[in-house]
């Protein structure tokens, strides 16, 4: 099976991305997992998480999502100034424009609401997304 370059973009204390790398490490998908915060607490969460590789910033983001399969994290990483303002608009742009299927977490806070979701837990939210990049994985062989 095609092992899946999956890049996990969070902010703040990275709690959505710590959640997701968990979540993909234990569900036994071959995943090569780049985590790129925000802010260091963000991408030091990641890693502590079990990530394979980490960086901070936008010009990581901006390098990361070139060579992603899968880009992975809150909504508002596709979304410029979100995140309390630490999404810059390159950040938002390369997310947007990058070739790699993104699995967005439609996490309703911080002035964005996306209308007809349910409020879900992180947890469930993360599940989610994880069984769903299992199903791309699989689609990969």
């Amino acid at each position: 099976m095609k092992t899946l370059r999956v890049l996990i973009v969070d902010g703040q204390g990275g709690g959505i991305g710590r959640q997701l790398v968990e979540e993909i490490k234990s569900s036994g998908l071959n995943c090569q997992i780049t985590a790129v915060g925000a802010n260091t607490a963000a991408t030091a969460a990641m890693l502590k998480a079990g990530a394979d590789q980490g960086a901070t910033g936008e010009n990581a983001v901006k390098v990361c999502c070139r060579d992603a399969d899968v880009i992975m994290g809150p909504v508002g990483i596709a979304i410029a100034d979100s995140l309390l303002g630490e999404i810059t608009p390159a950040m938002a742009l390369a997310v947007g424009q990058s070739r790699a299927r993104r699995l967005l977490l439609p996490v309703n806070h911080c002035q964005n609401v996306i209308v007809g979701v349910s409020d879900l837990s992180v947890r469930a939210l993360t599940a989610e997304a994880v069984r769903v990049l299992g199903e791309w994985a699989r689609e990969e062989g």
